[in-house]
């Protein structure tokens, strides 16, 4: 499974995966991906084949639910926690092992996993 991270995502994440062999971006990386809104980082991340990880679930699941309204697919919404992984680096370690572990599992076309 190929990943974006959403912006609240550190890009030490993007590093410790892509240092265990996945293809990952993070927002913070590239500036063009900082100026779009979640429904078109959403599009965004379907045309380039990720999933995205966000703790944003008051917006992501709305869009979700506008996308298979309309009819408009996605590669996946992976919804995690601030409070179940932390901004620390052993939230960071912890949340890297659990998307590594994940990632082996396969797609998500237009599915929401929630970690």
């Amino acid at each position: 499974m190929r990943l974006l991270l959403d912006e609240h995502f550190s890009f030490r994440i993007a590093e410790q995966l892509r240092g265990r062999g996945f293809d990952v971006v993070a927002v913070v990386e590239r500036d063009e991906l900082r100026q779009l809104s979640d429904a078109d980082l959403l599009r965004w991340s379907h045309a380039n084949e990720r999933a995205i990880v966000t703790e944003n679930v008051r917006d992501f699941l709305p869009i979700h639910g506008e996308f298979l309204n309309h009819g408009e697919g996605h590669s996946g919404i992976v919804l995690t926690s601030p409070s179940r992984f932390p901004r620390s680096s052993a939230g960071i370690g912890a949340l890297a092992r659990l998307l590594e572990s994940r990632a082996g599992k396969g797609d998500l076309p237009s599915d929401v996993l929630w970690l």
